[in-house]
């Protein structure tokens, strides 16, 4: 059967919401240039119709059963497995990974709502003793209200589903901005829940121009929660912006994640897992390794494997089964990636592969590694989002730590070494929300992700997940 790309629309108060004659934005797709779709943007009226009908439903919703959500939770991801071969494709083609990983961001999302199902059920109070007779005290939880979500284009599927999925469990109602470059996916979650015999008013989406649509959710007084997944900058200034209205707010805002190898590992295995983990959709995710610390007894084997493994990357349109690494998402990243890439060549450092774009059509980098650096590269510092690895050599472990922990990132970092001394040192010394010993980790629902200092506050998945959409309320009885 023949696939084509959806429409594009807003999603309100139940009703999929046409171009008609708003601003339109260009949907492009990153292999090939392709126009795919035009994408409307919200007007302020289109947002007063979103915070209406949110507000609206949030009065029933918030007094659902908890079985009537986690039905319709479980409903969704049973449609989301039916359909993930189609909503897949239309995701490779508006943001550029392989099929084989768009396929699995979607059959792994399923299972975010599944565990959200489960969880829902869950969501316990309490009774305190009380000091004297006759009176009775207790702890409640009850769903926050009216939730702003606002998610990005290199996971658009994963990133949204755990926004709405622990919204909806909790029983708020939400209104999320998904990205503008990759939206198929986001609609398709929309179709998905509409199905599922979701309520209408409970899920919003809406697209537009991001400061004003940002702005003008988080300073609306329905609005009670902010949950921001993207950049540092952005994110410090919606959440300035959540303070400032005294809105509690989950921000998960990347990193610049260490690796740390030592030399008692089998090397030539842990440089190939690492590299193809490098190239995850191509480079830009936030936990994708990217400081590479490797002892200098098997510095050089580590590089000479890593590299080896890299040159062997297939590139080319995700929607070829053969491709291990598709296109940068949008035309501005490859200029950022050369300006890193230039930035070490000032410094010193050496291009021991890549090094520039690739092909003639589309937005393609090709995997780079880089040697000789020094700590003022901007590289070393600043997180590339892309298919670069900087690798450096180390040999006393009290120094990897402190330069691991040199920056003000704390998402995610990885540990690679059979020695139980230094597995235990280095996980108890590592500032990040997650550390990973001999593996590259998983974003698993039953576990919680998140990052410390300028990585984020708050948690998404596991016991954690709905934390963030519950207020407590304490309540004394005489």
């Amino acid at each position: 059967m023949t696939k084509t790309y959806p429409p594009l629309s807003f999603y309100i108060n139940g009703e999929f919401i046409g171009i008609n004659d708003r601003k339109t934005q260009d949907v492009i797709n990153p292999a090939t240039e392709e126009v795919l779709g035009q994408l409307p943007y919200a007007t302020k009226e289109d947002l007063d119709y979103a915070l209406a009908s949110a507000a609206e439903a949030f009065k029933t919703w918030k007094h659902s059963s908890p079985m009537e959500r986690s039905a319709v939770l479980r409903k969704a991801a049973d449609l989301a497995r039916e359909r993930a071969d189609s909503i897949a494709h239309n995701l490779t083609l508006d943001q550029g990974k392989p099929l084989a990983q768009a396929l699995g961001e979607i059959i792994s999302c399923a299972d975010h709502c599944d565990w959200h199902a489960e969880e829902c059920r869950r969501i316990y109070g309490r009774i305190i003793p009380s000091r004297r007779e006759n009176f009775r005290q207790y702890v409640v939880r009850e769903p926050i209200g009216v939730c702003a979500a606002f998610t990005p284009w290199n996971f658009p599927f994963n990133q949204a589903i755990r926004k709405i999925s622990a919204a909806i469990g909790a029983g708020c109602t939400i209104i999320l901005k998904g990205p503008e470059d990759s939206p198929s996916a986001v609609i398709a979650i929309a179709q998905l829940f509409e199905d599922a015999g979701l309520p209408k008013g409970v899920l919003n989406i809406v697209w537009g121009d991001p400061p004003f649509i940002s702005d003008y959710l988080i300073r609306s007084p329905i609005v009670r929660k902010v949950s921001f997944t993207g950049s540092v900058p952005v994110g410090k200034q919606l959440a300035a912006l959540a303070g400032a209205e005294m809105k509690p707010a989950t921000m998960e805002l990347g990193g610049h994640s260490p690796v740390i190898v030592f030399d008692d590992v089998d090397i030539a295995k842990t440089a190939k897992a690492l590299a193809r983990s490098k190239i995850r959709n191509a480079g830009q995710t936030c936990v994708s390794p990217t400081r590479f610390f490797v002892h200098e007894r098997v510095y050089d084997q580590f590089l000479d494997e890593f590299v080896a493994s890299l040159s062997t990357v297939k590139i080319g349109n995700g929607l070829d089964s053969k491709v291990e690494m598709g296109p940068l998402a949008h035309r501005r990243r490859l200029q950022t990636i050369s300006d890193f890439v230039d930035n070490a060549r000032d410094h010193g450092a050496t291009i021991e592969l890549g090094g520039q774009a690739w092909g003639q059509q589309g937005f393609f980098y090709l995997p780079t590694v880089l040697t000789n650096l020094n700590s003022d590269c901007k590289i070393m510092n600043e997180e590339p989002f892309g298919p670069l690895a900087p690798i450096i050599s180390f040999s006393d472990i009290d120094e990897v730590i402190a330069k691991a922990n040199s920056l003000p990132y704390g998402l995610t970092s990885y540990v690679f070494t059979n020695n139980l001394q230094h597995s235990v040192k280095v996980s108890n010394s590592l500032e990040a929300g997650m550390v990973h010993i001999n593996s590259l980790g998983s974003v698993l629902p039953e576990a919680p992700f998140g990052g410390i200092k300028d990585s984020g506050m708050g948690r998404e998945g596991g016991q954690e997940t709905f934390d963030g959409y519950l207020v407590t309320k304490l309540i004394t009885q005489a």
